[in-house]
């Protein structure tokens, strides 16, 4: 069933599907440094403590991103392994400011994100939005730069996120931002929940203004946000592997998936990073399936919660439901 739903990815960041092997052939393309000399030195490095043990190395990884078609190449690839997954569509996160520090030109990072996924669109048939990313670690001011660039291509880019650590950075910090942001017509979501607790996700609803909460674990600590959240249907984009890999919960039986859909919350399942947390969509699938023991009922709720939590215009939602039900016919008969 998980291997044939399709499925929407609502939370991954481009950057986290560097794999060692692409990681190292593009520091041999763009003759940048690199502390590993082989893919096993690289995998060796992906044993993380917490969130910020995970950037340092997230950081280090995309300093081999250079040119329009490194992130060609990169965006490709990982539209080739989704495919794989019945992915149709994603809302891909990318972080331009790293790669702006290193004079790495905006343009760039944009134009061969969009051309691969509009190649993406063609060839596989997945439909896509992008989500420009402030990084919380760098002050206001460079996050205003990365919008007045982002302004200049709307017509590529939908929304406007904020990823990064949580811990002593509060989503009010970029209240100004995000308010520019929604003038400039980007649709707002945040990383909130994770590390932080259900206060973070509160203030991201009402200061920022998000209409999607990524991550947003700890948001079940509050009953009173839990209703708030299932009565607006704001969507959650839950990372099992990644909570795991990142010690956010203990083991994947922690997961609060199921206890958000038990709440009637409209969680999804996502990837996050899946080069770096070990799992791409339906690794994910299986793993909170199995852990926490979800029916086929559960199953097919969280596919249709992906295109649900999705910004897709209605018609198009409706669509994508249409196709899980009959391939959930077709599978019931195939199964018997």
């Amino acid at each position: 069933m998980i291997d044939n739903l399709p499925k929407a990815e609502l939370h991954v960041h481009l950057e986290g599907t560097l794999e060692p092997e692409m990681m190292l052939k593009l520091a041999r393309r763009n003759k940048v440094s690199l502390p590993y000399e082989t893919v096993e030195d690289v995998r060796r490095a992906y044993e993380f403590d917490c969130l910020q043990d995970f950037l340092d190395l997230y950081y280090l990884g995309m300093s081999v991103l250079v040119t329009e078609q490194d992130f060609f190449d990169l965006t490709w690839a990982y539209l080739t392994r989704v495919h794989s997954d019945r992915l149709t569509h994603v809302e891909l996160f990318f972080d331009p400011q790293p790669h702006m520090d290193r004079n790495v030109a905006f343009e760039t990072v944009v134009e061969g994100i969009t051309r691969a996924l509009e190649a993406g669109a063609k060839e596989f048939g997945i439909s896509s939005k992008l989500i420009m990313c402030i990084v919380r670690h760098l002050p206001e001011e460079h996050a205003f730069t990365a919008l007045e660039c982002a302004k200049k291509h709307k017509e590529h880019i939908y929304g406007i996120g904020l990823d990064s650590t949580e811990r002593g950075i509060p989503p009010a910090t970029f209240a100004r931002v995000f308010k520019a942001a929604r003038e400039e017509g980007f649709v707002p979501v945040a990383h909130v929940g994770e590390e932080g607790t259900s206060e973070n996700v509160k203030e991201a609803l009402d200061l920022l203004k998000i209409e999607r909460v990524d991550h947003g674990n700890h948001a079940l600590d509050d009953p009173s946000l839990v209703s708030r959240l299932a009565h607006q249907k704001t969507p959650l984009t839950m990372c099992p592997l990644s909570n795991w890999r990142l010690k956010v919960i203990p083991d994947l039986t922690q997961s609060p998936v199921k206890k958000a859909l038990d709440e009637g919350l409209l969680v999804t399942i996502n990837s996050d990073d899946p080069s770096y947390f070990g799992g791409y969509i339906n690794d994910n699938y299986r793993a909170v399936q199995k852990n926490l023991n979800l029916s086929e009922k559960d199953v097919i709720q969280l596919a249709k919660n992906s295109f649900a939590g999705s910004f897709l215009s209605d018609p198009e939602k409706q669509a994508q439901l249409d196709k899980i039900d009959r391939q959930v016919g077709t599978l019931q008969k195939t199964m018997g």
